[in-house]
């Protein structure tokens, strides 16, 4: 933000009123009371939903009140998930609550799940009661598809995708732990696009660990519905050969024609593939708020936004960030959390009265462990190009040269950076 622009806002002071209890709507003071510029609602608050409170707080000067709200009462990190299966991280240490964003930034956190958005009244239904605003953040994550397999959908407890950090990564790790030796452990992966391009091929590297570890006479089978690795394919190749020689065996263009889930097992066109362990990876789409109020607008999948504020192309009022978008980018949580800072810093631009930015930028990093203690990483910057009024890379991004000690450090020091950037 602009030196100026911020010196301003410090001066606006910080006052914000209060959600109010009742099943009525909740009401607040609209512009002009006090020298408030209104209510922003944030509905999800995972990478991208809970940095865009943060950050129209700390931009809006306290000026603008933030209720940020959300079916889960704690952040639990996608990103790092995989080592709970390698046996380096537990799921607590993964989990937060939203404390700092409470108690230090004046983000009121409302715990429900939104049944309804009506963008003419400019309210939504959740917990039971209207909550009114006049600006609103979606960012809903992602959801699944089953239409290919809809048992899938009724058998999570047999075969957890594992993909939403939580429940389903500590029913994964008891699975594998479970497994004999000499066991097989398949990961089948969807066709592109999906949350996180490398994560697939990093959970195997950690798994691969546990098993070399623990196990070491069992295998591990990628089925990739994808013609090759879609991230960080030569370094996943590289760790592979050298760190797990012979134990990890990968199938591309390997799309599942049918599913077993009493057997475990998955039949492909080339193939039948019986596991100890089966971790089907669905195909996905936007989160289920995005499906049921219209804002998945692309082949009912994915978000249409304007890239200079993540305006909705179908509701103007409405902002979608995260996951959930269309983008042609790597969905991300360091893409989420620079797309949140953006659409914070145009919303409370607007509030202001003034243009938002007309050039964003962002940079994208995304690390993978490949071990207990080594990782890599490839690293993008994104501008933003009016001529199609889309973000496009500069070039073909920052690439490890090999995994090492050294980066798995730095991808510590990332994770711990943008947990305290996201969450106050």
């Amino acid at each position: 933000m602009r030196r100026r622009d911020i010196l301003g806002l410090a001066l606006a002071g910080s006052a914000w009123s209060s959600l109010a209890a009742g099943a009525g709507p909740v009401r607040h003071k609209r512009h002009g009371s006090h020298g408030r510029l209104g209510r922003v609602v944030v509905v999800g608050a995972g990478y991208g939903g809970a940095t865009a409170a943060r950050y129209v707080r700390l931009l809006g000067a306290g000026r603008i009140e933030v209720i940020l709200v959300d079916q889960n009462a704690n952040f639990i990190s996608c990103p790092v998930s995989n080592r709970v299966l390698g046996g380096q991280k537990t799921l607590e240490q993964l989990t937060f609550g939203y404390d700092a964003l409470r108690q230090e930034h004046g983000v009121r956190f409302m715990r429900g799940s939104v049944t309804a958005i009506d963008a003419d009244r400019s309210q939504i239904m959740v917990a039971g009661q209207r909550l009114l605003y006049d600006r609103l953040v979606v960012a809903p994550g992602i959801d699944f598809i089953y239409d290919d397999f809809p048992i899938l959908a009724e058998a999570q407890e047999r075969i957890p995708h594992a993909w939403k950090a939580g429940p389903q990564t500590r029913n994964l790790q008891r699975q594998l732990a479970a497994m004999p030796d000499g066991g097989v452990f398949t990961i089948v992966v969807p066709a592109q696009p999906y949350r996180c391009p490398p994560a697939p091929y990093e959970r195997a590297c950690q798994v691969a660990f546990y098993l070399k570890t623990h196990k070491p006479r069992s295998k591990v089978v990628v089925l990739d519905a994808n013609p090759v690795i879609t991230s960080k394919r030569a370094l996943f190749e590289r760790a592979w050969r050298d760190l797990y020689p012979g134990m990890i065996d990968y199938v591309p263009g390997s799309e599942p024609r049918e599913v077993d889930v009493a057997t475990k097992t998955v039949r492909t066109a080339f193939d039948t593939v019986k596991s100890d362990v089966l971790n089907v990876i669905p195909p996905q789409r936007a989160g289920r708020i995005a499906q049921q109020c219209g804002l998945a607008n692309v082949e009912q999948r994915w978000c249409e936004v304007d890239f200079l504020t993540y305006a909705s192309k179908v509701l103007p009022r409405v902002h979608v960030i995260g996951d959930a978008i269309d983008a042609g980018l790597p969905k991300s949580a360091h893409m989420a959390n620079a797309q949140a800072r953006i659409c914070a810093r145009a919303i409370v631009d607007v509030m202001l009265g003034q243009a938002p930015d007309p050039a964003p930028a962002f940079a994208n990093t995304c690390y993978s462990y490949v071990d207990d203690r080594q990782a890599m990483h490839i690293s993008t910057l994104y501008r933003y190009d009016p001529a199609t009024g889309s973000m496009r890379a500069e070039g073909s991004g920052i690439l490890s040269e090999h995994p090492s000690a050294q980066e798995g450090r730095d991808a510590d020091a990332w994770a711990r950076q943008i947990w305290g950037d996201v969450l106050g």
